[in-house]
């Protein structure tokens, strides 16, 4: 039921209060701790660190165990956990809990990339409502003995003739999930066209207990308050509106506690924000790396700035924190925001896409043998 009111601290089990109700998306090859901990600088929310897989943490996986590392700043590590098989999720989320001293497990059911849905994973998997049960009450009970609340993130479903938003709900709730978190787009959508916010709204209406997040087209801090309002949801989840504005958790911050945001950074404060983020690259992977790292990064700072094709080029090339330095220089740092941007589509986009499933898959909602635990290997952040 939509309402005028804005929510107050999204609070996920007993143990995690977040002062504002926003939660970063995890992005594979973004979200690592020193972006978390640059957005984390800018304003209050729920950091959450690139996905791993189950299979990985359980098998020590080094590049999946290198992931978890958190930023100075981060008073709560929240983890997101993609897997198939319910044992090898619970085992992942005791190892999150016993060994790493995680606080918040966050479920990928959402992942509409074909190389994990055509084995039935990802945003194939709740099509499966029996299996999703399983797994989300092995991670809720692995997770029960250490405080840790357990949330879940999806999408509507496969493609609008095969919805599952409102089952995966009801079963979030009956299973003791703290949260479940709706991106209203189907895996066939990918990221094109326009996220349906009504079906927040509708997930809203339909689950009672948790915290309903919506996650979907929030580009600036007035997109959040416009999506609470409308769907009366408990919290917005921010994914591609961040890249290259970790500033965006400072509007919502300030959105949501009802005060004016700071206008707009002229280009002199992002490259203040671009030299920070390089810096905080090369204290977790040196600083050669740690450029390498940046690059990226430069064409979503410099979206819309009247910046040349030389020095973007050259930006996109650096190696060390001198040549960034000589650059940045040459930039106008008087140059006023591209207002045209505000309220864009950032990153990924394309177009509508057959989503790839295993054989068979949408016969029935129940699963016919075994998952193909192939559907997740042991490489975590893709």
């Amino acid at each position: 039921m939509p309402t005028a009111t804005l929510p107050g601290p999204l609070r996920l089990g007993d143990s995690i209060e977040v002062a504002t109700p926003v939660v970063l998306a995890p992005m594979a090859g973004v979200t690592n701790a020193a972006f978390r901990q640059l957005c984390a600088e800018q304003g209050a929310g729920l950091y959450v660190c690139e996905m791993i897989t189950s299979r990985g943490l359980v098998e020590r996986d080094r590049v999946s165990l290198s992931m978890l590392t958190f930023a100075p700043n981060e008073s709560v590590k929240s983890v997101q956990l993609y897997g198939v098989d319910p044992a090898t999720m619970g085992e992942a989320v005791r190892v999150l809990c016993g060994e790493h001293g995680v606080d918040h497990v966050d479920l990928n059911f959402g992942c509409p990339v074909p190389k994990i849905t055509r084995k039935g994973g990802g945003a194939a998997l709740p099509w499966k409502a029996t299996l999703l049960g399983q797994i989300l009450t092995e991670a809720v009970e692995a997770a029960r003995p250490y405080g840790v609340p357990v949330t879940m993130k999806t999408r509507k479903g496969i493609d609008d003739d095969h919805l599952t938003y409102l089952d995966a709900g009801r079963i979030a709730e009956d299973t003791g999930a703290a949260a479940i978190a709706l991106h209203g787009r189907t895996a066939s959508q990918h990221y094109s066209g326009r996220a349906d916010w009504d079906s927040i709204g509708e997930l809203k209406a339909a689950v009672s207990s948790i915290p309903v997040l919506g996650n979907g087209d929030i580009w600036e801090a007035a997109d959040a308050i416009a999506m609470v309002e409308r769907t009366g949801c408990d919290g917005v989840v921010v994914g591609r509106g961040c890249l290259g504005r970790p500033w965006l958790f400072r509007d919502l911050s300030a959105a949501f506690a009802g005060e004016t945001a700071q206008e707009l950074p002229r280009l002199g404060e992002v490259m203040g924000v671009m030299r920070r983020h390089a810096e905080l690259l090369g204290e977790w992977l040196g600083e050669e790396r740690g450029c390498v790292e940046f690059r990226k990064h430069v064409s979503w700072y410099l979206k819309g700035f009247p910046a040349g094709g030389r020095i973007r080029e050259d930006l996109g090339m650096v190696s060390s924190y001198a040549a960034l330095d000589s650059l940045l220089v040459e930039l106008d740092p008087d140059e006023p925001y591209p207002v045209s941007e505000l309220g864009t589509p950032r990153g990924r986009q394309g177009s509508p896409k057959r989503v790839h499933l295993p054989d068979g898959w949408l016969d029935s909602r129940e699963l016919a043998g075994a998952i193909d635990i192939a559907a997740e290997d042991a490489t975590s952040g893709g």
